[in-house]
Order: structure tokens, then C-alpha cells, then sequence
């Protein structure tokens, strides 16, 4: 199970290695990105991401980006991930999610949004931190 609260971006051509800093005992190598480099477009248009998505099984997509996710009632844990997607010249821009969810679900959505085609980057919320994919799953999952 992944636990997140995260903005999700196309990986800029343009970054570099942060420092390593230690959050909630991990020890995690963030990424130094300029806000002037976050424009790079996700793999999709957000059509087809809406398309994508709408197709999930108890998925409710709204036509401002907003949606919600929620497992089955008999799965082992419950899940539920809330988020918004953001369109910029027709392209999928970026994409904040919160909750939690099997990874199997977490890399359902991703696909909606043209991984792994592209390259993905990870802003945690609530630690102000940029991380790629690996630091990300390393920091989210729930054992």
C-alpha cells in the first residue's frame, strides 16, 4: 500500500541533485528544480488522461480535472486517492493526488497520465521536496 500526498510532474530536461535529507528516518536524494523548468508536458492530453481514467472501475472524473478512487469493498484495505489534474496548451500539465492505494492501482493512474513513456517527477507536499520515482516509492510504501 502507497500513502501520498504529492504533485506529479513531467521530469524537466533541465535539473539536478538536491541535497540528501532525512525525512521520517529515510534518508531521501531530492532533486533541485527550478520552477521555471515544471512546464514540460505529461505524455498525454488531458482527454485522453480523462478518457483513461473515466474507464477505472468506481472512478468519478469531473470536467475541471478533479476526481476520486476508491477500492473495492472487499479488498483488504480500504483505499481512496482524491486529486486533480491540470491542462496547459492542451496538454496534461500536472497532477496533485492524495491517499493511499496498492501500487498496482498507484501505476494504473500513472498510466493514465503517459507513464511510463515519460519520465516522471514527485513534489511531496508536505515536506516541500522534489524526488524522482525511486525515492518516491521508497518514501510511500506502507509495510
Amino acid at each position: 500500500m502507497l500513502r501520498f500526498n504529492v504533485a506529479v510532474h513531467a521530469r524537466p530536461r533541465s535539473l539536478h541533485l538536491g541535497p540528501i535529507v532525512a525525512v521520517q528516518g529515510l534518508r531521501l536524494q531530492t532533486l533541485s528544480v527550478s520552477p521555471m523548468v515544471l512546464g514540460e508536458p505529461m505524455g498525454a492530453s488531458f482527454e485522453a488522461a480523462q478518457s483513461y481514467l473515466n474507464k477505472l472501475p468506481r472512478m468519478y472524473f469531473e470536467p475541471d480535472g478533479s476526481f476520486v478512487w476508491v477500492g473495492e469493498t472487499g479488498d483488504v484495505a480500504p483505499w481512496q486517492v482524491d486529486g486533480v489534474a491540470y491542462d496547459r496548451n492542451g496538454r496534461l500539465h500536472s497532477v496533485e493526488m492524495r491517499g493511499q492505494c496498492p501500487e498496482r492501482n498507484f501505476d494504473t493512474l500513472l498510466s493514465g497520465f503517459g507513464w511510463p513513456g515519460t519520465d516522471l517527477i514527485f513534489q511531496l507536499a508536505d515536506e516541500a521536496l522534489f524526488v524522482d520515482e525511486g525515492e518516491f516509492r521508497r518514501f510511500v510504501t506502507i509495510v
